[in-house]
């Protein structure tokens, strides 16, 4: 734990991202995370920052918070280190804070198994209707037993495509392949033998991937190469009983191509943990389509991932406020 890792020392100050705003309310920071931190750093809002003038040492993003040069440079010129609460930093200009000489922490691997679970979650909840299946059952409607009411699809022995072989595609693959008997195949931008190995996987071309799977799985992170790579092109490609789950990025897939191809038939059903723009407008179509299933971007929501990433976010915080290497960085060796 990171209070036995660091000698006492006197409190550095952090500045909380918490909001994209960063309206940052300081009393909504995770109690245990606060905890975590003990006495070794006073949290100040990003306000609080600008008007009494802290320099903060620090800072620490949660809730996909926009981290740019120009909010760094907004607080002085001391700052050493960003630690994401989160393993995916899109939201961070990793290049303006390596320019600055500013180390980004992230916290990879601590929630690999959550978001595997949940993408599989999806998947089945898609296939087999769950959301309104659920609402039949507890409506005035349901008085009776019908055979062929909200019949699903089936998963087992089905094809999954992976879109994005790293830890979280393989431990997907790994529950596909042994827990349902599924072809799996993936496209990535490297092979992943290991993942091979242990899975089955295969890696084929984009295209081959849309064409043959009956879920298409996002799970790759947001660059300039894979922003809008799910657009109308692609929707053409898919089987028209196809589910897309998307627990990558909202802005991976074209939110309006996939509206179409939803209300054209063009797949079937969509099971979305992640949205562009996020959160999606109250009226927005996707809202309102049965055909949609949604999660509030709870992909890594279990209290033994939350846990574990906020202990990584505050042993990396502490060991970039020392000047001691990070546990898990994407800018480390660029230093």
């Amino acid at each position: 734990a990171a209070s036995s890792m660091f000698a006492p020392l006197d409190p550095y100050a952090v500045v909380v991202l918490n909001d994209h705003d960063l309206n940052d309310d300081i009393d909504s920071v995770d109690p245990e995370l606060k905890t975590m931190l003990g006495e070794k750093v006073q949290l100040f809002s990003f306000d609080q920052c600008l008007k009494d003038k802290v320099e903060p040492e620090g800072i620490l993003t949660l809730c996909h918070a926009p981290t740019d040069g120009t909010t760094v440079d907004s607080l002085g010129g001391k700052v050493r280190v960003v630690s994401n609460y989160g393993v995916g930093y899109d939201h961070v200009d990793v290049q303006a804070m390596t320019e600055r000489g500013i180390v980004v922490g992230n916290t990879p691997g601590v929630l690999t198994e959550a978001v595997a679970d949940h993408t599989l979650a999806l998947m089945l909840a898609g296939a087999r209707r769950i959301p309104a299946c659920d609402r039949h059952a507890k409506g005035p409607m349901y008085q009776k037993y019908e055979n062929m009411l909200l019949v699903g699809r089936p998963v087992q022995g089905q094809t999954v495509g992976i879109i994005g072989m790293g830890r979280i595609g393989v431990e997907v693959a790994r529950r596909a392949a042994k827990g349902f008997s599924m072809r799996v195949l993936y496209f990535n931008r490297s092979r992943n033998v290991e993942g091979e190995e242990e899975t089955g996987a295969i890696k084929v071309e984009l295209d081959q991937l849309l064409e043959e799977s009956d879920f298409v799985v996002l799970l790759c992170p947001k660059t300039k190469e894979t922003t809008g790579l799910i657009g109308r092109a692609q929707f053409k490609k898919m089987k028209r009983t196809a589910t897309l789950v998307n627990v990558a990025r909202g802005p991976v897939v074209n939110t309006d191509a996939l509206v179409e191809a939803l209300q054209s038939g063009e797949i079937e059903c969509a099971a979305l943990d992640v949205f562009d723009p996020e959160p999606l407008p109250r009226d927005h179509p996707l809202n309102k389509m049965d055909s949609v299933i949604m999660t509030p971007h709870r992909g890594s929501a279990t209290s033994g991932a939350r846990r574990a990433m906020a202990q990584l976010a505050v042993d990396n915080l502490l060991l970039g406020l020392q000047g001691q290497k990070l546990k898990a960085s994407p800018n480390q060796s660029a230093l």
